[in-house]
């Protein structure tokens, strides 16, 4: 996706974190700012996020949807859903309209209900999963994010390192995007408390 933010997830020792910019571009001119508060990661349950990047209105559509779906889900099963049970449904939501999709690239970050194993998945626009152990990410500037976690990730981050990776990352990424930025949210989540922080990045 050229417009519409970026979403990154990092997996850590026994923690996740996801991370979003704040900045809602115009596709006809990549240097025009349309809002400084677009919000892409909702929170799904107690230990799980989804991030939404892409046009707008698609983004307000699919998660409606999804919680909607989600509700169904948690009423007859009568249990929370699981991170792989979410990224399903999520994946054949796309699927059911790939013929005109929606314009939206998802993450998943969660911590599992049961094992708290942490958990990241990136979906793209017709559905298609791609599960990691050490981060994903998606939205518009996926290049420059390819290679500041290559170089900055390393395995079994602890919280406190899992956030200051993310936050070196994503103001390294944006400041070599014009597309991207406008501050910044990194939730870390742990067994027993998500720790949520607002970074500042390049805000033109």
């Amino acid at each position: 996706m050229s417009i519409g933010g970026c979403v990154l997830a990092m997996q850590g020792n026994g923690c996740v974190a996801i991370a979003t910019d704040h900045r809602l571009g115009c596709a006809s001119s990549f240097g025009q700012r349309i809002a400084g508060d677009f919000k892409k990661v909702f929170k799904v349950g107690p230990r799980m996020f989804v991030g939404l990047t892409g046009f707008l209105a698609d983004v307000n559509t699919v998660w409606d949807r999804l919680h909607y779906r989600q509700n169904l889900y948690e009423i007859k099963e009568n249990c929370e859903m699981s991170p792989e049970a979410f990224t399903t449904m999520l994946s054949n939501l796309l699927y059911e309209y790939r013929f005109g999709p929606y314009h939206v690239q998802a993450v998943v970050a969660a911590l599992d209900a049961c094992s708290l194993q942490p958990y990241i998945c990136s979906i793209d626009l017709i559905g298609a999963p791609t599960k990691r152990d050490s981060f994903v990410f998606c939205g518009n500037c996926d290049k420059q994010m390819q290679g500041m976690c290559e170089t900055l990730w390393t395995p079994k981050l602890g919280p406190e390192e899992l956030f200051v990776t993310m936050s070196q990352t994503l103001t390294h990424a944006f400041d070599r995007n014009i597309t991207s930025g406008g501050g910044a949210t990194v939730y870390v989540i742990e067994g027993d408390k998500i720790m949520e922080r607002v970074i500042d990045v390049r805000m033109d």
